[in-house]
């Protein structure tokens, strides 16, 4: 093993607690980061769920297809992070910023694909089997949010950027300004004031793509105009676009992509089923959805840390350093969901009450809170480990185990549940903890593999 000067580097004889200093350090403003997205979705559903529950279920169907290619897209992005992460470690500043320039390149042309695609979805949103009287509120909405994909796919790049460098911190006061403006806009659109007209869902939706725009630009100046980034802009300006640099991206992201997209596909297309139950069923699905982002998202932001910081790890070919990361990082993960599932629970009979006054809702909410805590092990499994393989730049590998876990274990089963067995929403619900712990198993399985000495 080459023992590094680098200052990230750790000796064999660091005490455990070094690891999970260093990862709270770097991940809680990612976590940070995360959370503001999950007050943003709260303050969305409150707001549309108590101007209408007719939009409460029609934001569910399209925010739930809008999910899916905004994770497979966080999920491409996310191949810059062991790129950036192992020159960084190895101390190659100038190379990470022209690797940002062809990131921002490779990213742009995703987003023209995914809105290709969206566009495709659009045009047979009717042949979907939704609600009828629920598609006038589904299309404006919907091409509101397809307009500001571009943004999010070149914000995630800067992001993924700076957190390969350790700067976590700038993302995340981005974050929490975007999605405070984005509630101030729902506010101010979605009910009329300040001399708006009222706009409902419609509202809600010009607000999210204005606070991506306004984020995204703030990030570029940033950029431009930071200290801290003046290597990295160095590098970024004197670098070419290249095809060996477009083509590691591709090959490190489309595998990630397709992994996340994979587990997100699985949740949209269960939406789907939702659906056919009806309107009060995707109304109680979109409460869970966006209670069921706290996790997610919480997770994430830590795993996302324990990327960086194996990727860090790698560069340096410290392989004790990647385990024991590994290991800090699924430990504080699960006292993440510890922290998550208690109050749900406590909770789950006033949840539903928060977000809309429908009683039949709220009554449904309730029903569904105790396949959400079951699947949290399984989550917070998959999330550290698929992020531990990322970091070491094993991600084939990823996407083959998600098509398992969620296509051939996860939606079956939820069909099996919900129509055959007729446990109606429950039992589409129950169906996500096998999914998601199958992951998380085969991920951890495939992680220790690799890892050995």
């Amino acid at each position: 093993m080459r023992i590094s000067t680098h200052p990230l580097h750790y000796s064999n004889n660091m005490i455990a607690s070094s690891h999970y200093k260093a990862l709270l350090k770097l991940g809680l403003p990612i976590v940070i980061g995360q959370l503001g997205m999950i007050v943003l979705g709260f303050a969305d559903t409150l707001m549309i769920g108590h101007h209408s529950t007719e939009g409460l279920a029609a934001a569910s169907f399209v925010n739930n297809m809008f999910n899916l290619v905004i994770i497979f897209a966080t999920g491409f992005s996310y191949g810059l992070t062991p790129i950036v992460g192992s020159l960084f470690g190895s101390g190659e500043q100038q190379a990470v910023g022209r690797t940002l320039k062809n990131a921002l390149w490779a990213n742009g042309l995703m987003g023209i694909l995914l809105t290709a695609l969206m566009v495709l979805l659009y045009a047979n949103i009717h042949r979907l089997g939704q609600p009828e009287e629920l598609l006038p509120l589904m299309r404006p909405y919907y091409l509101v949010l397809l307009v500001s994909l571009i943004p999010v796919l070149l914000f995630n790049a800067f992001k993924q950027f700076a957190d390969g460098i350790t700067d976590t911190q700038t993302p995340m006061w981005l974050l929490i300004g975007g999605n405070t403006l984005n509630i101030i806009g729902n506010w101010v659109l979605i009910y009329g004031h300040l001399g708006f007209s009222e706009m409902g869902l419609l509202g809600a939706g010009i607000a999210t793509l204005s606070s991506r725009i306004i984020i995204l630009l703030a990030f570029i100046g940033i950029f431009l105009g930071s200290k801290r980034y003046h290597i990295y802009r160095n590098g970024f300006l004197q670098g070419k676009l290249n095809k060996p640099d477009f083509l590691l991206l591709n090959k490190l992201g489309w595998p990630v992509a397709l992994q996340m997209g994979m587990e997100t596909a699985s949740f949209s297309l269960a939406t789907i089923m939702v659906g056919w139950l009806g309107a009060m069923a995707l109304a109680a699905h979109q409460v869970m959805m966006t209670i069921g982002q706290l996790g997610y998202m919480m997770y994430y932001g830590m795993a996302a840390a324990v990327a960086v910081r194996v990727s860090n790890f790698h560069g340096q070919r410290d392989t004790e350093g990647v385990r024991h990361s590994s290991s800090a990082g699924f430990h504080l993960i699960l006292i993440m969901a510890v922290m998550v599932a208690i109050p749900l629970l406590l909770l789950r009979h006033q949840i539903g009450g928060w977000f809309t006054d429908n009683a039949e809702v709220t009554l449904m909410v309730a029903s569904l809170i105790v396949p959400f805590i079951i699947y949290q092990f399984g989550d917070g499994l998959q999330c550290t480990y698929s992020n531990a393989l990322r970091g070491i730049a094993d991600v084939k590998p990823v996407m083959y185990i998600a098509f398992i876990a969620y296509f051939i274990i996860s939606l079956p089963a939820g069909y099996l549940f919900g129509f055959v067995f007729d446990w109606g929403l429950t039992g589409i619900w129950l169906s996500f903890p096998f999914g998601l712990t199958s992951a998380g198993l085969m991920f951890w399985l495939r992680f220790r593999q690799q890892t050995k000495q």
